[in-house]
């Protein structure tokens, strides 16, 4: 199928440099709020980038559950494919793509687990289906079909049918300390305008970048 002439022209909303926060972190948040109260759809929806031994590139959309001055945290099993690759190679990319506000922003830095006292935080607040899904799923891992996931998710249900469901050791949170923020918003003629914040020992620093 040829794509060529499947084309969209962005509107003339443009980002300009004084308009910036000079902290990226309280900017993002800007956006968010703004994505929030348009009704962005999963507007926490990210593509986490990750890369394994070979130096393969693997994505996939994981959910922003908070985020801070100190980064941005998302949840998952730590057997999964995406925590074995950041057990080996911790630089890892986050991408926001709001399409409906012609925006993205793209979050580089390094990823961390967060201390099991902050995951059990996050994972009492959790509706008890979705503790319940923690268990079951040994992530990535090869399975025979869907009846057997569903035969575990029962057997699950049964063993923690009275009482609170305990946090797995196998599963919790990554912090993605940033190391570079992006800021992308779309223009007319594809001249787009894309501001850099990189960080330098304490401070921030502020590029603006060619389309």
């Amino acid at each position: 199928m040829d794509l060529a002439d499947f084309r969209k022209e962005y509107s003339d909303r443009g980002l300009r440099r004084e308009e910036l926060n000079a902290d990226p972190v309280a900017q993002f948040s800007e956006w968010f709020q703004q994505a929030t109260d348009l009704h962005v759809h999963e507007p926490n929806a990210m593509t986490l980038a990750t890369v394994d031994e070979d130096g393969m590139p693997f994505q996939r959309t994981v959910l922003l559950k908070y985020y801070d001055k100190d980064g941005f945290v998302f949840f998952t099993n730590y057997s999964s494919r995406k925590s074995k690759q950041i057990a080996v190679n911790p630089k890892v990319s986050l991408l926001f793509p709001w399409i409906t506000l012609e925006r993205q922003v793209i979050v580089q830095g390094t990823a961390e687990k967060i201390s099991s006292a902050e995951s059990l935080k996050y994972f009492t607040s959790r509706p008890r289906e979705s503790q319940i899904g923690a268990w079951v799923s040994n992530q990535s891992e090869v399975i025979t079909s869907r009846k057997f996931l569903m035969q575990k998710l029962a057997e699950i249900r049964e063993k923690f049918n009275h009482g609170e469901i305990p946090l797995p050791s196998f599963w919790g949170g990554y912090r993605v300390q940033p190391q570079s923020i992006e800021f992308w918003q779309g223009g007319p003629a594809r001249l787009h305008d894309r501001f850099l914040y990189q960080k330098t020992d304490s401070e921030w620093n502020i590029s603006r970048l060619s389309p």
